[in-house]
């Protein structure tokens, strides 16, 4: 009899052969850091869990990705996993200067409030609202000691009036003008540390537009979805797309775009969906997020798929234990997905990692791509790398009692 985690070579939700294709979030660096992560994680977390995984290089293709060999308890499996890379986007959305940051922030925190999603979402979660004005409030920080450098250069200026006549304090207030800009651009020099810009950014990208999908990431979805569609075409056993962060509501856009084209075959691969730490109803309640809206509704409903939502109460950047779809006013009497449960770290770290990472919020939501010390049922490596489908992972599973799915979203058209 096999383990409960082998299953016998041919048996239903078995898998011998895997592609992943991993979509980040709204992250400007180079996909190479998914792969190393993976790595270390990886032979982190098969030495506590007691099975083996190993990588090795993919040969040279269209997107960046990685082999990975896992073996558990007797059971070999081989997965290919791809990067969908759209962190050029990311950088092009995030390069402006410190004044144009600084409009930027303006905008976008109407566009939030002025439109009531920001009352509206804190109704569901306060901790991604509070990462949500965490910029704001630093930024305003920043330039409140800025000014503060100002006016102290001007009364240095009114000191030396006596001596330098009116040159006094334009020469003073010239010089606390000059440390003012210098104060502004060492903050932003320190943002690998503050994530201050960085998250600015990430908001204002989705806001510019009221949550309308933009011209160049809605050409990266149709790139991201013809990758995927000639994977079914391969010989593997499960096709598994991650979204995490941002990605997620990405991946939503992409896989159901991929059913609409009809290229999922009912006897091809099994098809699963993994979100992690998703932030969907930061867009869903703009009132312009029609594209993403219709696909929530569209995807929720398909057979085709099985999609799993994992959040956890201490990730504060994510809508925790949210049912994306549900939330966002899209739930149906059709509605079967997506499985909402919790990766529950305060359960699956141990009391001392828990309390190193407890205040380290930027890395608690990357901790779903991470080890876990004391694993329960969410493990990344063995969804990733393991011998059992999604589908078959959590066939048994239910979505957690505490999952949040009354309807708060003004916004719920699915088109113009």
């Amino acid at each position: 009899m096999s383990s409960p985690d082998t299953g016998a070579a041919g048996s239903a939700g078995a898998v011998r052969k895997r592609r992943v294709f991993y979509i980040p979030g709204y992250d400007p660096i180079h996909p190479r850091r998914y792969r190393e992560l993976y790595r270390r994680q990886g032979t982190r977390q098969a030495a506590i869990s007691g099975y083996d995984i190993t990588l090795r290089p993919r040969a040279k293709a269209a997107n960046y990705g990685w082999h990975v060999t896992g073996r558990f308890d007797g059971a070999e499996v081989k997965t290919e996993v791809e990067v969908l890379v759209w962190s050029d986007i990311v950088k092009s959305s995030m390069g402006h200067g410190i004044a144009m940051s600084y409009l930027r922030m303006a905008y976008t925190a109407l566009v939030y409030i002025g439109s009531g999603a920001l009352w509206r979402l804190a109704r569901l979660q306060k901790g991604p609202v509070i990462a949500a004005l965490y910029p704001v409030v630093m930024l305003l920080g920043q330039a409140l000691l800025a000014g503060l450098a100002v006016w102290g250069g001007v009364k240095l200026g009114l000191v030396l009036r006596p001596w330098l006549g009116l040159f006094g304090p334009l020469l003073g207030g010239a010089a606390g003008a000059a440390l003012a800009w210098a104060m502004l651009e060492q903050f932003r020099r320190w943002d690998g540390k503050l994530f201050v810009y960085y998250l600015m950014h990430d908001y204002a990208f989705n806001a510019r537009a009221l949550g309308a999908m933009p011209p160049e990431l809605e050409q990266r979805i149709a790139s991201f979805t013809e990758s995927i569609a000639a994977a079914c075409d391969d010989p593997v056993d499960e096709i598994l797309v991650v979204g995490h962060s941002s990605g997620a509501h990405l991946g939503v856009s992409v896989l159901a775009d991929l059913i609409r084209s009809g290229r999922v075959r009912a006897d091809g691969p099994a098809l699963g969906f993994l979100s992690l730490g998703q932030v969907v109803p930061m867009v869903t309640f703009l009132p312009r997020a029609w594209r993403l809206r219709a696909d929530l509704a569209y995807l929720c409903e398909r057979d085709e798929i099985f999609w799993a939502d994992v959040t956890a109460p201490g990730d504060g950047c994510a809508f925790a234990l949210c049912d994306p779809v549900a939330v966002s006013g899209l739930g149906g009497p059709g509605q079967k997905w997506p499985l909402v449960f919790s990766a529950a770290f305060t359960q699956t770290l141990s009391p001392a990692r828990w309390k190193a990472l407890r205040w380290r919020f930027f890395r608690l939501h990357f901790q779903y791509l991470c080890a876990f010390d004391r694993p329960g049922d969410y493990d990344y490596f063995r969804i990733t790398a393991g011998p059992k489908t999604l589908a078959e992972r959590y066939r048994a599973r239910r979505s957690s009692k505490s999952a949040i799915t009354r309807p708060v979203n003004r916004f719920t058209s699915t088109a113009p």
